[in-house]
């Protein structure tokens, strides 16, 4: 028996066996080699046709066709008595007899009920719980691949962890718990195959404070869809740690002494502080509560900037900022919407049939309607997600050039925007400001000051963070160097082996 780490993360996770002595990566998507992480995001997809729908909406459109044929024998009824010729008599009353035959036979009924729903039926026509049970999954680069190709086949969730807090209507929680379960199962699979062993174990990293605006509550309910989630996938043990706290794990194999250590995690939905007693002494030890000086944690990931770029440098032209002939501003929520691939409900208002004609009727009131016809593409053609995906991409090669251009050809031929590492320090701003508080807040709870500072996760290795955490806001901490990306799932596996 196995036990791994898993870092199920906002934008990617990741599996790790620890072995007591070195870290083993689990390879999860095939399609790239060596890779040991994989998109978080989920295609849900048909190969062929949509499932049979609801059985209340076959009965619906069963009656539906019942009062058309009674309206068409309440007719021949009509016509059977105005006839003057026999023969025309007899004509209607076969008639009549066949459709009263078409009203009572109720298997063809419903046959051709289903056939009618499915005719003008799209993936956007059912729920997430039915999506779940009865879609296909494609996960990593090539469930990316398919929503590229064929975004109407199916429903991209860009990121289900982010919604694991959030305020979930009746059947979203199961329907999350089935997703989140077919991706577990991928991993323990994955990690039975190459480990050669069974894996009933594991310990899945968490953030101080999931996605969402529930407070404790949200929490609760986010650890209750992962602990549900993991047992359908085959887990039979699951513990939970916060993932500053993991990565902290990790670091503290390379310490010499006892060391107090700020632990900042900056990742895709989340960003996690904690100061922590490090101790090479304490290596073996599994629980390590007491030696946690202080933890905080927000809503404020990469995404957020990724969402932000799109708004200072990408909006501005397809047409935000542009006036209506009332002098008024095209509406900013316009924009805020499009971004939304972290919010279902916002989202799906977005692609709505409505929405499109709204954002239409406003390009007639506009100077420059060309802009916002970009707009209306992104809406049309659903490309959010693709959108918020090339702003990430945009973010990522800022990391080490100046100014770059990013085609969007996928919006309109030769578009393209020019974007400079000035664009997106401006856009982090906000953003950065409400990091550097939630460090402040860590700092201030905590009864002893950190000797030395790690930064972890996927923005971690953006030259603005590094300049405003280690150079600006604490300059006199030494920096212990690490893997931005490995740290976190080092960690939790490193638990993991103690279990």
């Amino acid at each position: 028996m196995a036990a791994i780490g898993i870092d199920y993360g906002t934008s990617n996770s990741e599996v790790v066996y620890f072995d007591g002595q070195k870290h083993h990566y689990i390879r999860l998507d095939p399609s790239l080699e060596n890779s040991n992480k994989i998109r978080s995001s989920v295609f849900i997809y048909y190969k062929d046709e949509l499932p049979t729908p609801p059985a209340s909406a076959i009965e619906a459109k069963v009656s539906q066709i019942q009062r058309a044929i009674t309206d068409q024998i309440d007719k021949a009824k009509q016509h059977y008595y105005e006839a003057q010729d026999p023969r025309e008599q007899q004509s209607y009353g076969d008639k009549i007899d066949e459709l009263r035959a078409e009203f009572h036979n109720r298997p063809a009924l419903q046959r051709k009920a289903i056939q009618l729903l499915l005719k003008n039926m799209t993936v956007d026509d059912l729920s997430l719980l039915q999506l779940v049970e009865s879609g296909d999954f494609a996960f990593g680069e090539e469930g990316f691949r398919r929503y590229l190709k064929s975004p109407d086949k199916g429903r991209l969730i860009y990121s289900p962890k982010n919604f694991l807090g959030a305020n979930l209507v009746s059947g979203q929680q199961q329907a999350f718990v089935g997703m989140i379960a077919k991706q577990l199962a991928f991993f323990r699979e994955s990690a039975e195959k190459q480990l050669q062993q069974t894996v009933d174990t594991a310990v899945i990293g968490r953030p101080v404070r999931f996605h969402g605006t529930r407070g404790e509550d949200g929490n609760s309910q986010a650890i209750d869809i992962m602990r549900e989630a993991a047992k359908t996938a085959g887990f039979t043990h699951v513990e939970f740690l916060e993932e500053p706290i993991a990565a902290a794990y990790k670091i503290e194999r390379e310490l010499d002494k006892e060391t107090n250590v700020l632990v900042v995690d900056i990742g895709g939905g989340t960003s996690d502080i904690c100061c922590i007693t490090l101790s090479p002494e304490k290596l073996t030890n599994l629980h390590r509560q007491q030696d946690v000086l202080s933890v905080t944690g927000a809503r404020l990931g990469g995404m957020e900037c990724d969402k932000n770029l799109i708004i200072k440098s990408i909006a501005p032209t397809m047409g935000s900022g542009l006036k209506m002939q009332s002098g008024l501003p095209i509406p900013p929520i316009y924009y805020t919407d499009m971004c939304a691939v972290d919010d279902i409900p916002k989202l799906n208002r977005f692609f709505s049939d409505d929405y499109g004609l709204d954002i239409a009727q406003t390009m007639s009131i506009v100077k420059e309607p060309a802009q916002l016809g970009r707009l209306l593409t992104v809406q049309e053609e659903k490309l959010s997600a693709r959108l918020v995906n090339s702003s990430r991409l945009a973010k990522e090669m800022l990391s080490s050039k100046q100014q770059i251009t990013l085609p969007l050809s996928y919006v309109e031929p030769d578009y393209q925007v020019d974007i400079s590492l000035a664009d997106l320090d401006r856009s982090m701003q906000p953003w950065l400001d409400k990091v550097k508080r939630l460090v402040s807040d860590c700092l201030k709870n905590s009864e002893q000051a950190p000797e030395m500072l790690f930064i972890t996760g996927g923005m971690s290795l953006s030259p603005i963070v590094k300049k405003q955490l280690q150079e600006i806001m604490l300059p006199d901490l030494p920096v212990i160097e690490g893997d931005a990306f490995n740290s976190v799932c080092e960690g939790l596996a490193i638990q993991a082996s103690k279990l």
